[in-house]
């Protein structure tokens, strides 16, 4: 059986993971996994930490995407990984790696799944979900506060300066990209059901 890519981009807070694992859940019974683009952020452990924390992660060369699409090339072709785990407190991977085995159905979710033409060639469905600015911002600042140890005027400054800017320069164009716009995220119930129907139709 041929490789079924699900690409789910869309902007911070979003609501991309809780889309990604609602079609996880709907699809019990189905060979399937989730890969987050996430765990694919380029190594700085080169250069130190206060260097690292003036990157700008949402830029679109933060990302390894050369390593990624390798991945995907290989899960393709039913070959197994080695997935970085990264670490968001100290902005490196870690020496330990995921060993991930191929599936039928790979579901892809981060920011810039859409962004990049290279993995776009390689998605058969590509999703976009969008939610309310104040929604994603509120979701972002709980989320950095409490799992990834950031402050909140850290998080406030870095949204207004990086996020939004690079949001709407590089996660929002890529809206034209998608097959499906998912508005209001994990809960529009109605959405989730055509895709994963959709989804059963094909695999």
């Amino acid at each position: 059986m041929k490789t079924l890519i699900i690409g789910i981009a869309g902007g911070t807070g979003s609501g991309k993971t809780t889309v990604a694992y609602r079609i996880y859940e709907s699809l019990k019974g189905k060979n399937v996994l989730v890969l987050e683009q996430d765990a694919y952020y380029k190594d700085l452990s080169h250069i130190p930490l206060e260097e690292r924390k003036k990157v700008n992660f949402d830029h679109p060369s933060a990302f390894d995407n050369d390593l990624l699409i390798a991945h995907l090339k290989k899960l393709i072709k039913k070959e197994e990984i080695e997935k970085p785990i990264y670490s968001f407190t100290d902005y490196t991977r870690k020496k330990e790696v995921e060993k991930v085995i191929p599936k039928d159905i790979i579901i892809l979710e981060g920011i810039m799944v859409l962004e990049e033409e290279r993995i776009r060639e390689l998605l058969d469905i590509k999703i976009f979900v969008d939610a309310d600015e104040d929604e994603r911002f509120i979701r972002r600042l709980l989320r950095d506060t409490k799992e990834r140890g950031r402050t909140m005027e850290s998080v406030i400054n870095q949204y207004l300066n990086i996020v939004k800017p690079m949001f709407l320069q590089f996660v929002e164009p890529s809206k034209r990209y998608a097959d499906i716009i998912i508005p209001q995220g994990g809960l529009n119930d109605v959405a989730i059901d055509i895709i994963v129907s959709k989804i059963k139709s094909i695999a």
